[in-house]
């Protein structure tokens, strides 16, 4: 049987080990054919987001392994889809049912002649055992020991429980329901059963991660300085079109000049000579803080270097681009700074070739919260861990906090008691060494996960704004969250109906009134008070689906925002 689907619709919906609905009947994903490995991928980034996204269920002792082979380096890669020969699929399960009324016997063959006359096409029954092990097998099938047959009467449900199995010769009732006593062959525990598309059946797990555009980029900004010389770039508000034009240091000019196969003695007095002419910049400012948030700090600015290297749109590009007087050059030089001040934003800023990676790693079945079930990685037979995805360019917008604006509400709440800072730069540099952002392998401290829910609260309510005022589906967006550089971005996911050009269309054109829509605009929720008493976020008003949430939900609430020392009041 052959059967078409979009790219992107098999990238998320037709992953391995996953049940789907196809022509009419329902499937099993055996295996993608001969996926091509994806090259223009940073493993160690790869790697290292891994781990990030797999620590709660390396914390419950349940990712099957998975870091651990990570530290060790196992190989792991980037697998895209082969969009000649696609994937091969498996009926599952191989159970037939009758469909003249009053017959509904059960086969194991699609097509045939049925006891009661019937010869047309058979309805697949469409539901499937289940193990948090992460095992699916065929629903157990009770026959009468008279006749041999058995026949399914539904009872108008779709639960599984309310199921009856009978003879259909001398109507005695087999069992109710699939049973869910039927020990799993991992031996820790009994199937489950349910209808094959329920997210307790298969969750995929997925990862997304700023993927450098080119190695090129990655030369550029090492011999600008690195990591250091990136943070120093966002520290100084990313005033320098990318963290590559920064000014160089003694340092960089001398791993430029040995790059280059010059002698030593040469190297120093070039290096020499620089300095005497005031021709470079100062080092970088020493991160006196923990290893770990310093590590978290560099690596987050390389990742907002690197989305920068390609391209970058500011406010101040726009200003630029047409005369002051005209319409829109009084909205961008007066409606839009004042916009940016009252959401609280130091600026917001678009890039239409946002360097993007968009994979799944594994599943899980049964509860899907992280950590509750067993994650269970894509893996080939020789061990190598593949990520099912694609790189891809697409569009994002940028936000950055006022970093004054930050400090004076962690100090309004109570986090922070410094004396004020005389500049942003002075305020965005307290602010990492105060804020002790939490991970899933991290608690942080107080003024850290304040931080982290103000920005994620923030993203999400961007997310939830930006479908209306876009007029493009929710779930086609996604976030990506900076926290300790007190920014977030908003990209178009790989998937959905997104149209290009939605994110450009509010940037250029409605960017102050989408930011006075996240102030103003309704921020009750239609489930208060119960979801005030129960942290101030749910699906009513702050969720987003998970694939497109970085914390599962996590870190919110709109008392944050909205609250009476809410950040946006």
């Amino acid at each position: 049987m052959k059967d078409e689907r979009s790219a992107s619709q098999i990238q998320f919906g037709f992953l391995p080990e996953q049940t789907v609905d196809a022509k009419g009947g329902v499937w099993k994903v055996a295996y993608w054919n001969d996926p091509p490995k994806e090259h223009a991928v940073d493993i160690k980034a790869l790697r290292h987001e891994l781990l990030r996204a797999v620590a709660p269920w390396t914390d419950a002792q349940r990712d099957s392994g998975f870091a651990g082979h990570l530290r060790a380096s196992l190989p792991v890669e980037l697998r895209r889809l082969n969009r000649d020969r696609g994937v091969t699929l498996k009926p599952f399960p191989a159970i037939w049912m009758c469909r003249r009324s009053g017959c509904r016997r059960l086969h194991r063959q699609k097509q045939g002649k049925c006891k009661c006359g019937a010869t047309g096409g058979r309805a697949q029954l469409p539901f499937v055992g289940y193990h948090e092990c992460g095992r699916i097998r065929e629903p157990a099938v009770p026959y009468c020991k008279v006749h041999n047959q058995v026949s399914i009467h539904y009872p108008g449900t779709a639960s599984a429980r309310d199921i009856r199995f009978y003879c259909p010769e001398c109507n005695v009732t087999l069992r109710h329901g699939l049973s869910n006593n039927i020990p799993c062959e991992c031996g820790d525990g009994s199937m489950r059963y349910n209808v094959h598309r329920a997210a307790s059946v298969y969750t995929p797990r997925s990862i997304v991660m700023v993927n450098p555009p080119t190695t090129h980029r990655i030369e550029q900004l090492t011999a600008a300085g690195g990591p250091a010389r990136a943070v120093e770039w966002v520290l100084d508000g990313m005033q320098e079109r990318s963290a590559s034009e920064v000014g160089a240091t003694s340092e960089s000019l001398r791993q430029q000049l040995k790059a280059s196969g010059l002698p030593d003695a040469l190297i120093e007095q070039t290096v020499r000579q620089a300095v005497e002419a005031g021709a470079l910049r100062g080092a970088p400012t020493a991160l006196d803080i923990d290893q770990v948030q310093k590590e978290a700090a560099e690596r987050d600015a390389v990742l907002m270097a690197m989305a920068a290297a390609e391209s970058r749109i500011t406010i101040g590009d726009l200003q630029s681009s047409v005369d002051a007087l005209s319409e829109a050059g009084v909205r961008y030089h007066d409606y839009y700074p004042r916009a940016l001040r009252d959401s609280g934003m130091e600026s917001v800023e678009l890039f239409d070739k946002f360097p993007v990676m968009v994979g799944h790693y594994g599943f899980t079945r049964g509860p899907t919260g992280p950590g509750e079930s067993s994650l269970r990685p894509f893996r080939d037979r020789d061990g190598t861990y593949f990520v099912y995805g694609e790189v891809a360019e697409t569009e994002a917008m940028l936000f950055r906090l006022s970093p004054l604006r930050v400090w004076r509400w962690l100090r309004d709440v109570g986090m922070v008691d410094d004396p004020e800072p005389g500049t942003a730069r002075d305020a965005r540099l307290l602010l990492l060494r105060s804020c002790q952002v939490p991970s899933w392998t991290t608690e942080g401290n107080d003024a850290g996960r304040a931080l982290l829910q103000l920005v994620h609260s923030l993203s999400h309510r961007a997310i939830r704004i930006m479908a209306v005022h876009a007029g493009i589906e929710r779930n086609a967006l996604a976030e990506l969250l900076v926290t300790p550089h007190l920014s977030f971005y908003i990209y178009a996911a790989a998937k959905g109906d997104f149209v290009l050009g939605g994110l450009q269309a509010v940037f250029e054109s409605d960017l102050d009134t989408f930011l006075r829509a996240m102030v103003f605009d309704e921020h009750r929720c239609a489930l208060d008070p119960g979801c005030e008493r129960g942290g101030g976020a749910c699906t009513a008003c702050l969720h987003i689906g998970e694939p497109s949430c970085r914390f599962f939900n996590q870190h919110l609430s709109r008392a944050t925002l909205f609250g009476p020392a809410g950040y946006l009041r």
